[in-house]
Formats: C-alpha cells, sequence, structure tokens
C-alpha cells in the first residue's frame, strides 16, 4: 500500500520549529527527520523533510482528535529564513498563521519570557517579609481613619456652606478644630511610616507637607483667638480636607491592591490646582496673623536685658513664608514626578 502525504503547516521560534500535521485521530508510527510515519485506520501516511540546519535528535509530539502537533528544538537561538534546505518548498508544506510570528515579533516574545524568567528567579532569591500582612493591614487602618476623618469634616462643612452660607466661614476653627487636631496629630504617621521603610516614599517632602500644616494649624490658629473667627480658616480647612478625599482611599485600595482608574486619576490630578490653591491659603493666614503676633508679642523671644527688647515672632513668620513657598517648589516638583512615573507605568502596562 501506497503512503499518503498529510498537509503540514510550519511556524518557528529562535529555538524551536512548530510543526501541525492535518490527520483526525492518527497513531505516530515514527518521529524523525527525515521521515515520519502515521497511521490511521488502514491508511498510511509519510511525508519526509531536509531542514534548512541540523537539529536536536530529541522530537516531542502530541496527538489529539483533529491533528498531530510536533515540536523539534534547534541546537543554537538562531532565526531561519526558510525551513528546508531547497529553496522550494514541498508543496504539502504550508505556514502555521495560527502560530506564526515574524522575527521581529519572536524576538519580542522571547524578551518577555526572559524577563519573566529573570523576574521569577529574582523574586525566588528575595526573602518575604512575614510581617508583610501585618504592615500591610496597618497601613490599610490608618488611611481608613484619615479617610473618614476628612470625609467628617468636608461633609460638615459643605452641609454648613449650604444652610449657613458665609456665616459658616467664621465659626469654622469651633466646629472643625477638635477632628482637624486628631487627624494632623495622626499624619505624622506619615514621616514615620518612610523612614522605618513601612512605605517607599521619600521622608522629607512628607516632612515638610505634615509639619507645614500642623504649624498653621497649632500655632497660627490655635494659639491665636483672634484668628479663629477669620473666614481664611475655612479656605484652609475645606482645601485640606478636598485633597486627602482622594489621596486616603487611593492608598487604602492599594493596601488591598486594588486600583480605581477614576480614583487614581483623581489623586494623581486633583491636587495640581488645589496644593498651591491650599499654600496660597495658608500663606494668607500667615500674614493676617503676623500684626497680631507683634501687638500680642505672643511667642517672641527675650533678648538681653542690655538692648531692652524683644524679638518679634512675626520675623520668624516672614522667614517661614519664604520657607514655606520653597516647600511648595519642592513637594510640586516631587509630586509631578511621582504623578508622570504612574502614568508612564500605566502606559506601558497597557501597551
Amino acid at each position: 500500500m501506497q503512503a499518503l502525504t498529510p498537509h503540514v503547516y510550519w511556524a518557528q521560534r529562535h529555538g524551536e520549529i512548530y510543526l501541525r500535521v492535518e490527520i483526525s485521530d492518527a497513531q505516530v508510527r515514527k518521529t524523525c527527520f527525515g521521515l515520519c510515519d502515521f497511521s490511521k485506520g488502514e491508511n498510511e501516511y509519510e511525508f519526509s523533510l531536509e531542514f534548512l540546519k541540523p537539529v536536536k535528535p530529541e522530537v516531542k509530539h502530541k496527538s489529539t482528535q483533529r491533528q498531530v502537533n510536533i515540536t523539534v528544538k534547534k541546537p543554537e537561538l538562531v532565526w531561519w529564513d526558510r525551513l528546508t534546505k531547497q529553496e522550494k518548498k514541498p508543496l504539502f508544506l504550508a505556514p502555521d498563521f495560527d502560530r506564526w510570528l515574524d522575527e521581529s515579533d519572536a524576538e519580542m516574545e522571547l524578551r518577555e519570557k526572559e524577563e519573566k524568567i529573570n523576574k521569577v528567579s529574582i523574586e525566588s532569591r528575595v526573602r518575604k517579609d512575614p510581617f508583610l500582612g501585618l504592615k500591610k493591614g496597618f497601613l490599610f487602618m490608618y488611611n481608613l481613619v484619615q479617610f473618614l476623618g476628612y470625609s467628617w469634616i468636608f461633609v460638615n462643612m459643605t452641609v454648613r456652606l449650604f444652610i449657613l452660607g458665609q456665616d459658616s466661614f467664621y465659626d469654622t476653627f469651633h466646629t472643625i478644630a477638635d477632628v482637624m487636631y486628631f487627624c494632623q496629630m495622626l499624619a505624622i504617621m506619615e514621616v514615620i511610616n518612610p523612614a522605618v521603610g513601612l512605605v517607599k516614599t521619600g521622608v522629607m517632602p512628607a516632612f515638610i507637607q505634615v509639619m507645614g500644616r500642623n504649624f498653621i494649624l497649632f500655632v497660627i490658629f490655635g494659639t491665636l483667638e483672634d484668628m479663629q473667627n477669620k473666614p481664611v480658616v475655612f479656605f484652609v480647612f475645606y482645601l485640606w480636607s478636598i485633597i486627602e478625599i482622594f489621596r486616603y482611599p487611593f492608598y487604602m485600595l492599594a493596601c488591598i491592591d486594588t486600583e480605581w482608574k477614576l480614583l487614581t486619576w483623581l489623586r494623581y490630578t486633583i491636587w495640581i490646582p488645589l496644593y498651591p490653591l491650599g499654600v496660597l491659603a495658608e500663606a494668607v493666614a500667615l500674614i493676617q496673623s503676623i500684626p497680631i503676633f507683634d501687638e500680642t508679642k505672643l511667642l517672641s523671644i527675650p533678648l538681653p536685658k542690655a538692648i531692652g527688647m524683644s524679638l518679634s515672632f512675626s520675623y520668624i513668620l516672614q522667614l517661614y513664608l519664604v520657607i514655606m513657598f520653597l516647600g511648595l517648589f519642592i513637594n510640586f516638583r516631587h509630586l509631578f514626578k511621582q504623578r508622570s512615573r504612574r502614568f508612564r507605568t500605566k502606559k506601558r502596562k497597557a501597551n
């Protein structure tokens, strides 16, 4: 009985050749190159190929109900211009477009595999942190508490603004201060967390923001009763709360490896107008407090009796104004880098 020749489809990668033989329910009797034998019922099939270059002797094959898949290993990672030594391909041979890749696409696939292997290798060598779950739990609860605190502040101020209008400006401090004190005292953890390695962010930007806010809250508003009834308190507290009701839930969800695209965009975008406005409101509060400190001599630094005067705290406030705007520049630059890095990473993953 004369053996029949099946249809054979081929594709390659840098290290392998894939052959797909169109025979359903076939039994493989022999696979070597150049000759492959198959049988199906009473029919026998065979084909032979003389490859362009030598291949490894080990040949893997797998039969399914519809076809036989054969994998042949190349001795080295190299791309072949064609499959067979003879330039004119056999009539039974055709490209397997289901697995076909151009050389550039195959190189990209190979690189991705190598990167994945290297990543797994590195991860296997890095010792897993036994306290990772505990750390994430702590950070989740911290961000949750801060989110609830600032949400209460924002909602309370918004409702009072709709009900009382501009009259709500003048008693903001007496209504909101206790919760704001709590949130800003707790915010000191944002300096401690990166310092002890709980989070991978810089210590200095967090220090500038937290200590700057606490200076305004505890020193300017907290020590001067005349400042507590001024409308600027409303604007400072309101701008702080708007920023934080988006920042804290973003970090909270990050602790459980969850991301909402809209929240991510808001967290990295809404601060662009609000952060400078917040610093501007803080600067207005400082400027308004300077004559009060001059008049009351509160927190003034006494000088030797021979001089017969004291150093007004207002001079320190004027110096602080300069430092505050310098801090705005440093923090703004840091936040912009974070934003660019975040969206550049997301774009690379999407591609």
